[in-house]
């Protein structure tokens, strides 16, 4: 079929888009609920959408997007009705945010390091050691800076045909290492798996942050390829197990972890009418005013007890040892962003980060315990 398409003019990827996919285009969109005949799926206004995740659906990310999915299904009475592709069932890492873009996909979780080229502002929101130490406040500070910046909303909305539903992030990342990590200078040639601006983190703390994808830490830790892994999500690390191969979890006072969107095809949110838009803002402020810090809180504790109950250590670096990581990593973690990327972009990256700045003092502190601080209330 593919050779003759292709003999035809026709690529693969349109032939999906137009034939098979057909999410880029409401008549595709609005079909039937089970035991609804045609006629009145298109008179009831039945609209069925592909929700597509390179992660699984226990990362912390993913629970929470799941009961969103679930709630404006539940809340529009079955008007809006959708089918989930998890761990890239639907499309592979890298390649969700060109399947919004072009229609393939309707609803999907962008993490930034995996499109550096299509959202290069917004990268200017991941950061390790500034003074977001709660990941609830990076939920708050995403937000209101995206509605305060026009040119956040053209990357999305123009750039990427993307109608942005709401922010939220990986919370906390702890180093989890196969040894104890009483500081940084512990830390030096090490091996420590490392995600977008985690691994830059790692290499200026002196370590050697190795750009393993998540489904191979685990091996990678087992055959001593790591010796450790940052910049990977806590709850997603007890879920997959890593504190088999590397039981000490060391607090470093890192902050909030991986801030990521939950996008919308901009097409398809234009055609819902606008009851049903109401229906989705109002369960989006519910994850802002008290759902994810309700879930993400439940889930922390449950991990911790996971993991203490198999063996695990917890520990957390001294003040003094975090002021001195915070030194080395900021501000040029962030004023590398100004110069390479945000300046080329004819952006203005200072005026940008100072707006960050007086929203991490404005939502700081938060209320999402971090590992060790779950850990200490309950064990200590």
């Amino acid at each position: 079929m593919d050779k003759q398409n292709n003999k035809r003019g026709i690529s693969r990827r349109r032939f999906l888009k137009d034939v098979v996919l057909g999410g880029a285009t409401v008549g595709a969109g609005l079909t039937m609920m089970p035991g609804v005949r045609p006629a009145n799926a298109a008179k009831k206004g039945v609209y069925t959408l592909k929700y597509d995740c390179y992660i699984g659906a226990t990362a912390e990310p993913a629970q929470l997007d799941n009961w969103f999915l679930d709630e404006i299904v539940k809340r529009s009475d079955g008007r809006i009705q959708i089918k989930k592709f998890w761990s890239g069932a639907l499309h592979k890492v890298g390649q969700h945010l060109p399947a919004i873009r072009d229609g393939l996909s309707e609803i999907s979780l962008i993490s930034y390091g995996y499109y550096p080229s299509a959202v290069p502002l917004s990268r200017g929101l991941e950061w390790y050691y500034r003074g977001c130490n709660h990941a609830d406040s990076l939920l708050h500070v995403c937000r209101d800076i995206y509605d305060d910046t026009p040119e956040l909303r053209r990357e999305w909305e123009d750039r990427n045909n993307a109608k942005v539903l709401y922010f939220t992030n990986w919370s906390y990342c702890p180093f989890i290492m196969k040894e104890p990590l009483p500081n940084i200078e512990a830390l030096k040639g090490k091996k420590v798996r490392g995600y977008g601006i985690g691994a830059d983190t790692v290499n200026r703390l002196g370590g050697q942050g190795m750009p393993i994808v998540a489904g191979e830490v685990y091996t990678s830790l087992e055959r001593g390829i790591l010796d450790g892994a940052f910049a990977f999500a806590f709850i997603t690390a007890e879920k997959m197990k890593l504190h088999e191969q590397a039981p000490y979890i060391v607090e470093s006072g890192a902050g909030a972890h991986a801030p990521t969107t939950v996008v919308m095809n901009r097409n398809i949110w234009r055609s819902l009418p606008d009851d049903l838009k109401e229906v989705v803002s109002k369960t989006v402020e519910d994850i802002y005013n008290w759902r994810y810090l309700e879930l993400y809180s439940e889930l922390t504790k449950e991990s911790v007890d996971k993991m203490v109950a198999a063996g695990a250590k917890f520990s957390t670096w001294t003040d003094e040892e975090i002021k001195k990581a915070t030194n080395i990593v900021q501000p040029a973690q962030y004023k590398n962003w100004i110069e390479k990327i945000a300046t080329p972009n004819n952006f203005d990256g200072v005026a940008f980060q100072a707006k960050v700045d007086a929203l991490i003092k404005k939502y700081e502190p938060g209320k999402l315990m971090n590992p060790w601080e779950t850990y200490k209330q309950k064990y200590m």
